[in-house]
C-alpha cells in the first residue's frame, strides 16, 4: 500500500487488519486488529492523529483528517461507508456513518447511532446514542430499533468477515478475456439490505 512517514512519524498497522494496496496511509494513523480499510481509501495523519479501534471498517473512496492536537477517532466496531469523509470528530463504539455523509469538526457521532446516507453532520454536533440523524444540516430523527441496531451489526460482522477474505485470498491478477465455463460464485455471508429485512418483517 501507498504507506508514508512525515516528519519521522510512521503509520501503525496490526497484523490482522488488512488495508487495500490503493489505500493511502500518512503519517500518525493506527490501524487496529481486525480492521478493513478499503480500496482508495486515504487516511492522512500529516495534522492530527487517526485512530482506526478492533473491528472497525473504512471503506472505499473514505477521506479521513483532522487539525493538529485533535485525534480523529473511529471506535471498536464502527462502520464507516463508501465515500464519507471524517474531520477532526469522533465516532463511538458500533455506530455507523452512511455513504458519502461528513462528519466535522468535534462532532460526535454516540454509540450505536447512525448517520444516513448523505447527511452533513455539523461541527460540534453531538448525536445521541442508538440515533437515526439525516439531513443537511443532519438533525436527530428518531431512537433506532432493535432491527436497525441488529442490521448495522451484522453489516459490520460482514466486513470483519472480509477482512479475513481478504487477508487469506486478495491477490493482484490479469483479468480473464473470456469468461470460463462453470465460473464460480463468491462465497461472501448472506448480509441483505435493511429495506428488504423489514420487507420480510412485514410479511
Amino acid at each position: 500500500m501507498p504507506c508514508y512517514a512525515i516528519e519521522d512519524v510512521i503509520p501503525v498497522v496490526h497484523p490482522t487488519a488488512y488495508v487495500h494496496p490503493t489505500a493511502v496511509l500518512i503519517g500518525d494513523v493506527l490501524i487496529g486488529p481486525g480492521c478493513y480499510i478499503g480500496p482508495a481509501a486515504c487516511l492522512r495523519g500529516d495534522f492530527g492523529r487517526i485512530v482506526i479501534e478492533a473491528g472497525a471498517n473504512v471503506q472505499d473512496t473514505c477521506v479521513i483528517h483532522g487539525f493538529p492536537a485533535h485525534d480523529t477517532v473511529v471506535e471498536e466496531h464502527g462502520h464507516i461507508g463508501h465515500g464519507a469523509v471524517l474531520h477532526s470528530c469522533i465516532v463511538r463504539r458500533d455506530a455507523l456513518v452512511g455513504m458519502n455523509a461528513v462528519v466535522m469538526d468535534e462532532a460526535e457521532v454516540g454509540p450505536q447511532a447512525i448517520v444516513a446516507a448523505c447527511a452533513f453532520v455539523p461541527a460540534g454536533m453531538k448525536i445521541p446514542p442508538r440515533s437515526l440523524v439525516a439531513g443537511v444540516p443532519a438533525k436527530v430523527r428518531r431512537e433506532l430499533s432493535d432491527q436497525e441496531v441488529a442490521w448495522k451489526q451484522e453489516g459490520t460482522r460482514t466486513y470483519q468477515d472480509l477482512t479475513r477474505r481478504c487477508l487469506a485470498t486478495m491477490r493482484e491478477v490479469v483479468p480473464l478475456r473470456e469468461l470460463e465455463a462453470d465460473r464460480p460464485r463468491l462465497r461472501a455471508p448472506d448480509v441483505r439490505p435493511l429495506i428488504a429485512t423489514k420487507r420480510d418483517g412485514q410479511g
